[in-house]
């Protein structure tokens, strides 16, 4: 055992500077960055690894940080993935309304993205919160929604597919169908596997562990707590290890092994308070008063107790905080909502009488151009007429001025005749007086 603890330590010192190094390494290509959206991209995974390692305000610190620089260079995809982890830190802190506020940022924009997988994603993400709250209906909506979009674009291969089945698992397990249960919690198991999602693989593990305990199947609770045990080392989790010492402390307990039982609590407990986790030192100090008890070390038993007693007691107190900070919150949120609704029919309303009224204008434009091509018809219409009727003139002019000519040539024609009868009578009357010698 103390070959174990020792390699255990050392193990844990070489994850940490890993990680030391990780993070060196991340903010260090912030500063190589060669343009705006690179700045953001190389801010985001830094911000992401802040948010994995629990350092949530460091992790709002740089994500502000990278929000103004997207705004600044209006590029969506960086503000999409600033919205999802401002919601992820405030869902840390218990700020669900903060959270539900940047996750509906993030839908917005995915949408306008056409960014299918990232709408799946926020689905998932706003699907948790609402899990968290104990709104299961909700919850299960959304769930739904984002279940509908992987499977219909086939992409069924990522940690929030995964995730989302794993959910759903929790819900027939809180309906105590546990085989229905475990068939999501393999599900998710199998696809958090194939792609490498250590987080995600761990809490199905931890679920269908659960499912066994239910069901005094220890055996195989046991596998899978070596399973989390393993992969928590992996990533140096040492929240997650400590709950997994107390889990298996108690399991010990359960199966009548005190000894086994109080290594582990011993364990949870140092690990617990190295990380400062208040639930795991409750749940460790509570799980190893009754280990005592049964060995029958009652000293040792009511010390357990009385810690046991001030961890939940201050976690009560911080709960209680905690609920009536976000009951204020909600209810301020709720206050935020209306007025916003009111706001949204205020401008619905205003774009709606802005319509109408183009309407009338476009209304009022149509019947005068219509009045004014009935008009340019009627004066075309006139013009042709008078065109017609000076023409009906002029022909009919023509006419009486061909027929006055003729008249007159009638006339002149007679005449002619008139003046060559004439003279005929003198010469035959000059003739006749010559004839009588006259």
């Amino acid at each position: 055992m103390k070959f174990s603890l020792f390699t255990l330590f050392i193990v844990f010192g070489l994850l940490a500077n890993a990680q030391q190094s990780m993070s060196d390494s991340l903010r260090r290509q912030i500063y190589l960055s060669e343009s705006d959206t690179q700045k953001v991209n190389r801010i985001n995974a830094y911000t992401r690894y802040l948010i994995i390692t629990s350092e949530f305000d460091s992790a709002m610190y740089y994500n502000q940080m990278s929000f103004e620089i997207a705004q600044s260079a209006s590029y969506k995809r960086g503000l999409a993935i600033n919205h999802t982890y401002f919601g992820l830190v405030y869902y840390a802190w218990g700020n669900y309304p903060e959270t539900l506020k940047h996750y509906y940022s993030t839908l917005k924009l995915r949408e306008e993205l056409h960014d299918k997988a990232g709408v799946a994603a926020t689905y998932h993400n706003i699907g948790n919160m609402y899990y968290a709250q104990g709104n299961a209906e909700e919850a299960m909506r959304n769930f739904k929604a984002s279940l509908k979009i992987k499977t219909e674009t086939g992409d069924t291969l990522d940690s929030h597919y995964a995730h989302t089945i794993n959910n759903l698992g929790n819900f027939y397990e809180n309906k105590v169908d546990f085989p229905e249960a475990m068939q999501y919690y393999e599900r998710a198991a199998a696809i958090e596997a194939r792609i490498g999602d250590v987080q995600g693989l761990i809490s199905a593990y931890g679920n269908m562990a659960n499912v066994y305990i239910y069901l005094q199947q220890y055996d195989k609770a046991f596998v899978n707590y070596a399973r989390i045990m393993k992969l928590s080392d992996s990533i140096g989790d040492k929240q997650n290890l400590a709950a997994i010492y107390n889990d298996l402390g108690n399991l010990y307990y359960k199966i009548n092994k005190p000894q086994e039982a109080i290594t582990w609590l011993n364990k949870g407990i140092i690990m617990a308070e190295e990380v400062r986790s208040m639930d795991d030192l409750r749940a460790g100090y509570g799980y190893r008063t009754d280990v005592h008890a049964v060995l029958g070390n009652f000293k040792e038993a009511l010390h357990d107790y009385k810690m046991y007693v001030a961890y939940r007691d201050s976690l009560n107190n911080e709960e209680s905080t905690k609920k009536m900070v976000r009951s204020e919150m909600n209810y301020g949120f709720e206050k935020r909502e209306a007025a916003a609704k009111l706001e949204q029919e205020k401008k619905e309303a205003i774009a709606e009488a802005e319509k109408r009224k183009q309407r009338i204008i476009l209304f009022a434009i149509s019947g005068f151009g219509l009045l004014v091509l009935g008009f340019a018809i009627f004066a075309y219409r006139s013009y042709l007429q008078k065109q017609k009727a000076n023409l009906e003139i002029t022909l009919q002019k023509e006419v009486i001025e061909e027929k006055q000519k003729a008249i007159v040539d009638s006339i002149l024609y007679a005449k002619r005749i008139q003046t060559a009868l004439l003279t005929s009578e003198i010469y035959i009357e000059r003739n006749i007086r010559k004839l009588k010698g006259v």
